[in-house]
């Protein structure tokens, strides 16, 4: 009897105790930061940052319990048009000289259906933090690849850059600015466990 008492009991140990929180780097090879913006009110400017670093720490079933940190590149910038990316780096936008990297740091996660959670954390860009919303898509379920295990992930918010002080534009004639505040950001991750 006691001793079923004892397997009783360590059993519900093992249910009680939380899985092990299991660390998750950003593959900078296959993960990009991305982002659109209305030009002249009429299209969309597409562009991109070369270089995404940074860690996920995820248990692998309580969503609540994720953390991620992430650093953009701000000097990589690039829109495939070399003036325009070069006005892009300069103090008028990201003044990426002066501010070379864009960071994001989680505060909480909340799950809303199978497969989608939001990521809210603090957004920092030119030296301004701002908290922001991020609708994640995944993770997906593990693959393994050369005895190292991978999962994917699609996370986009919208902000405005006059936030973040990136506040360079003009006035058209007839009303309306030739670069949009709002802009829409797309981060694509895929994430190999860490196994040290």
């Amino acid at each position: 009897m006691l001793a079923r008492l004892a397997l009783a009991g360590l059993a519900l140990a093992a249910l009680a105790t939380p899985a092990a929180a299991q660390t998750w780097k950003i593959d900078g090879a296959h993960s990009t930061a991305s982002f659109t913006v209305k030009h002249m009110m009429v299209s969309n400017v597409h562009g991109r940052f070369g270089k995404v670093e940074g860690t996920i720490v995820y248990d692998g079933k309580n969503i609540g319990a994720v953390k991620a940190e992430a650093t953009i590149d701000a000097t990589t910038i690039t829109t495939d048009n070399e003036k325009r990316d070069a006005h892009l780096k300069s103090p008028d936008f990201f003044d990426a000289a002066g501010f070379p990297t864009i960071t994001f740091k989680s505060k909480r996660a909340e799950a809303v259906g199978k497969g989608k959670f939001k990521l809210i954390g603090d957004l920092t860009m030119r030296g301004k933090t701002k908290e922001v919303v991020l609708d994640v898509d995944g993770p997906t379920d593990p693959v393994t690849v050369q005895n190292a295990q991978r999962v994917g992930a699609t996370a986009t918010t919208t902000i405005n850059r006059q936030d973040f002080g990136v506040s360079w534009s003009r006035a058209m004639d007839g009303g309306g600015y030739v670069v949009g505040d709002q802009v829409k950001i797309t981060i694509e991750l895929e994430l190999i466990k860490q196994t040290s």
